[in-house]
């Protein structure tokens, strides 16, 4: 379940020396120590904002200007749009089968189990499971603030203690980051020994959210971004015929240069993703819209930082 800001608090940490944070007020913590060499941060709209500005993508004054709500402008479906929603974005079967073997491992070991959601600002596809099992304690954080977690933060420092998590879930997530592989080194610094990671990013899909889309992996790039971890499964996690419907909807859009009639496009075509299911996974790779890594890091001998 995901817990509450106020439990989460505790664990907090700051962004860039990585020291204990004490909350002073409603609007504000600041960190343990000397007040000459205390650092603060605010809280906004009741999450704290735990950005060191000096190293990220965003910039301080844009945050606190638009109240630390996202940057792109996201919208709700409801009624007929959530069921046309619903039709071009499934749930993707192999997601569900890894997320249904990620909980059955974390069941395995010693409750209360602590997970922790990189880019957590909605509930992935397939990751509801997650959120209601009753015994995982979920941490969740993202660059703008939602009612799905507890504080705002640049995966490039995560403000978390080392060692922390059993498990770590970063779903659409690294192609929106400058630095894939410090934010890597980051999910390997605060995952327990043998804690789990579960990554989904994007291969041949286009550019969505605008500035802040970055970068693609195939299946082996996406495994060698992993390379400090021990590899579980990996793959296709959309195959070909998601990816000829993206495919569709760019296309269309960009001819009549219109979203709503590349929209249609895609609808029309949006039965080529379930062809994916009679895809074998070596061809699905090469030609897939998203990849998969599912990992522990049980290897001692590496060290937690990725240059």
């Amino acid at each position: 379940m995901l817990i509450s800001v106020e439990e989460c608090l505790p664990a907090l940490r700051c962004p860039f020396t990585k020291a204990r944070l004490l909350k002073c007020d409603e609007g504000s913590l600041r960190t343990e120590g000397s007040i000459d060499n205390q650092k603060s941060y605010k809280i906004i709209t009741g999450k704290p904002i735990l950005i060191d500005f000096s190293d990220s993508v965003l910039l301080e004054d844009d945050v606190l200007a638009a109240n630390a709500n996202s940057p792109i402008t996201r919208h709700e479906h409801h009624g007929a749009k959530a069921f046309v929603k619903g039709l071009l974005s499934p749930q993707k079967v192999r997601t569900k089968n890894n997320v249904k073997r990620m909980i059955s491992d974390l069941e395995k070991r010693t409750a209360p189990i602590q997970l922790l959601v990189v880019g957590g600002g909605s509930v992935g596809q397939g990751m509801e499971p997650i959120y209601s099992h009753p015994q995982i304690r979920v941490y969740s954080f993202d660059i703008y603030a939602t009612p799905n977690v507890q504080f705002v933060a640049d995966a490039h420092h995560i403000p978390l203690p080392d060692d922390f998590f059993d498990a770590v879930i970063v779903q659409a997530v690294l192609e929106h980051v400058l630095q894939p592989g410090q934010v890597v080194a980051e999910i390997w610094r605060v995952l327990r020994p043998d804690g789990l990671v579960y990554a989904e990013t994007p291969f041949m899909q286009q550019v969505h959210e605008g500035a802040f889309d970055f970068t693609r992996f195939t299946e082996s790039g996406h495994r060698y971004l992993f390379r400090r971890f021990e590899r579980l499964d990996s793959g296709a996690s959309g195959g070909p015929g998601t990816q000829f419907m993206w495919a569709v909807d760019y296309l269309v859009r960009s001819l009549f240069r219109s979203v709503a009639a590349g929209k249609a496009a895609k609808l029309a075509f949006f039965w080529m993703q379930y062809l994916d299911r009679f895809i074998q996974a070596p061809y699905a790779e090469d030609a897939a819209s998203g990849v998969f890594f599912m990992a522990a890091n049980r290897n001692a001998q590496c060290p937690r930082q990725i240059s």
